[in-house]
């Protein structure tokens, strides 16, 4: 009985839902329609229009929520955006704390004659060259060849064992551990 139930509530959603998107659809229809017919007009008539004050001629206080409906055009909606955020001073003024408002491509903040391995065009790769030919580079016959006391204890052939220290282990102390908790089985139906 309650499955029933479930797929008839379930079926009324849906039709609500089908229905409600169907309005969404009819109403963005309709505003691509008058937005298409609103490209061919002037800014000037489509102000007049609306009855909308030119956006570039706003002051401090005026009321712009008459742009924002979906009707205005987005070009006249930004052209007020745009003086608002002009005149209104917590608008208009970053507070300095955000960690992308500094122009990190100021030449004015670059060192002169920074020493670095860096090339163009090639990278590091000439000081890892380097670092490669003394790694592979052959003893020559001026350096003495290293003795087996020189290598260190690691190389020796025969390595004298070193004794190792065990401290006693003391009997671990019995701990009253809570129970644990069991495993309910569930079962159902379907």
């Amino acid at each position: 009985m309650t499955q029933t139930r479930d797929f008839w509530s379930r079926r009324k959603a849906a039709v609500e839902a089908e229905a409600e998107a169907e309005v969404i659809a009819a109403e963005e229809r309709a505003i691509a329609a008058q937005h298409a017919e609103l490209e061919e007009k002037s800014d000037a008539e489509i102000l007049a229009e609306f009855n909308l004050p030119d956006p570039d001629q706003l002051q401090a206080g005026d009321d712009v929520s008459g742009f924002m409906a979906k009707a205005v055009p987005d070009r006249l909606r930004r052209r007020a955006l745009r003086r608002l955020w002009r005149l209104n001073p917590v608008l208009a003024n970053v507070d300095g704390l955000v960690d992308y408002g500094e122009d990190y491509t100021d030449a004015a903040c670059v060192i002169e004659n920074i020493p670095t391995a860096y090339q163009v065009g090639k990278g590091m790769l000439a000081h890892i060259e380097a670092l490669a030919a003394e790694a592979e580079e052959p003893l020559s016959e001026d350096k003495p060849e290293a003795t087996d006391t020189e290598l260190g204890p690691e190389l020796d052939e025969n390595p004298v064992p070193q004794p190792v220290l065990v401290a006693e282990a003391e009997e671990p102390e019995e701990v009253d551990l809570p129970p644990a908790p069991r495993r309910m089985k569930f079962e159902f139906e379907g």
